[in-house]
C-alpha cells in the first residue's frame, strides 16, 4: 500500500474509533526501516487510560489470507513492544470472529473493531462500509508468473543464480516472463545483485509474502476436484505413488509431526489414480458436502523442480502456505510449527 492510501486509511480508521467515544492520536514514524510493519503508532485513550498500538495497514483481507496475515503480524516482535493493530478498509463479521479467535486486534474504516489490552475492551462488528469507500486495487505483484517463480526459488534458493531457461523449467513458466519477475523481485528488495551474481533475500518476510500471494492469487486456481472419502479416517493407510500424488495441507502437516487431525484431505496431482478411486470408493462431492472431503489440487510447478524433502508430501513451504490459507486457528498454529521445525533455519525471522 502506498503512503498516500495508507495515510487516508489511518485517518478514516482513527475517525471511526473516535465515533466509539475513544480519543485517537496518529503518530507517523518515517525514519523506521522500510521493511518493517508498525511504522505508525496509534495512541488510543478512554477515560483515564491510554493505550499504544503499532498500526499495520493492510489493503486487502479475506478468509484465505487471514492465516498469512496473522503469521506476518506475529513476527518479528521486539520485547516490550506494543501490540500490533491490524488496520484495514473493512472486516466482515465472519472475518472479525476469525481474527478474534486468533487474538489479533483490528480496526477498520467502517467502525468495526476488536481492542483488548490493559483496561480497554472494544468489540464491534456488523458495521457496513461506506458505498464510496476507496476501491481496492489489484496487487500487481501477485501475478501467477511471479508466484510460480518465487515458489521455485523458495524451494531451491540456489536456483536464483541459474540461467533463465533453468528457472523457467523449474517454475513452469514461459522463458520470457523470468526476466520480468526477477526485475520485480529486485525492485521490491527480495533479490540482490552482488558482483554480478543474483542472490535471494531468503527470510521469513519473503516466505510470508509468497504465502499471502499464493492464497490471494494462485491457490484458488489449483483446485480441480472435490470428493467424498468414505474411509476418510484411514487416510494414512492409503497407498500413494508420490510420482502421481502427494499430500498437502493438513494431512501433510500431520505427517510432518504436527498435532493436528485433518478436517480436509488435500492431494496434489494431475488426477486421482484410478486404483485409489476404486479402492477408497471416492465419489464426486456435491456443492453442499462438507464432511469427509478430499480436495485434489493441480501441481503448478515445473517437472524439474524438487518439491519435497519428504517423499509423501509436497514442499514444506507449500504445506505452510496451505495451512495459513485455511484461516483456522489450529491450522495456523500448525503452520507455525512447520515453520519452526523445517523452515526457520532457511528463512530466519529478522
Amino acid at each position: 500500500m502506498d503512503t498516500e492510501h495508507e495515510d487516508s486509511l489511518l485517518t478514516r480508521v482513527a475517525e471511526a474509533l473516535r465515533g466509539h467515544g475513544l480519543t485517537v492520536a496518529v503518530d507517523r514514524v518515517y525514519e523506521s526501516p522500510p521493511d518493517r510493519r508498525g511504522l505508525t503508532w496509534l495512541r488510543i485513550g478512554r477515560w483515564s487510560g491510554r493505550y499504544e498500538y503499532a498500526a499495520a495497514a493492510w489493503q486487502r483481507l479475506s478468509r484465505a489470507t487471514v492465516g498469512s496475515t496473522v503469521a506476518q503480524l506475529r513476527h518479528p516482535r521486539d520485547a516490550g513492544a506494543p501490540p500490533v493493530l491490524l488496520v484495514t478498509e473493512y472486516v466482515t463479521p465472519p472475518l472479525a470472529e476469525l481474527l478474534r479467535g486468533h487474538e489479533q486486534q483490528f480496526a477498520d474504516a467502517a467502525g468495526n473493531a476488536y481492542l483488548d489490552t490493559g483496561g480497554l475492551f472494544v468489540y464491534v462488528t456488523g458495521r457496513k462500509p461506506q458505498p464510496k469507500r476507496l476501491a481496492v486495487k489489484e496487487v500487481r505483484r501477485f501475478t501467477t508468473s511471479r508466484l510460480k517463480v518465487l515458489f521455485a526459488l523458495i524451494c531451491t534458493p540456489e536456483l536464483v543464480a541459474a540461467p533463465y531457461r533453468l528457472i523457467a523449467a523449474a517454475a513452469g513458466v514461459a522463458l520470457g516472463s523470468v526476466s520480468t519477475v526477477l526485475a520485480g523481485l529486485q525492485r521490491d528488495g527480495l533479490l540482490l545483485r552482488t558482483e554480478g551474481r543474483r542472490c535471494l533475500c531468503a527470510d521469513k518476510r519473503l516466505l510470508d509474502d509468497w504465502a499471502h500471494g499464493y492464497a490471494l492469487g494462485l491457490r484458488g486456481k489449483t483446485l480441480s476436484g472435490r470428493y467424498v472419502a468414505p474411509h476418510f479416517a484411514e487416510w494414512r493407510n492409503w497407498r500413494l505413488n508420490p510420482e502421481q500424488a502427494r499430500w498437502g495441507g493438513e494431512p501433510a502437516a500431520k505427517l510432518l509431526g504436527c498435532d493436528l487431525s485433518p478436517s480436509v484431505l488435500t492431494l496434489y496431482g494431475d488426477r486421482l489414480p484410478a486404483r485409489l478411486v476404486t479402492r477408497e470408493a471416492l465419489a464426486a462431492a456435491g456443492p453442499v458436502a462438507y464432511e469427509n472431503l478430499l480436495e485434489l489440487r493441480r501441481p503448478f510447478w515445473g517437472p524439474s523442480l524438487c518439491t519435497g524433502e519428504r517423499h509423501a508430501t509436497v514442499a514444506t513451504p507449500l504445506v505452510y502456505a496451505d495451512l495459513l490459507a485455511t484461516g483456522n486457528r489450529l491450522c495456523v498454529d500448525a503452520a507455525e510449527n512447520v515453520y519452526d521445525t523445517y523452515l526457520a533455519r532457511r528463512f530466519p525471522s529478522r
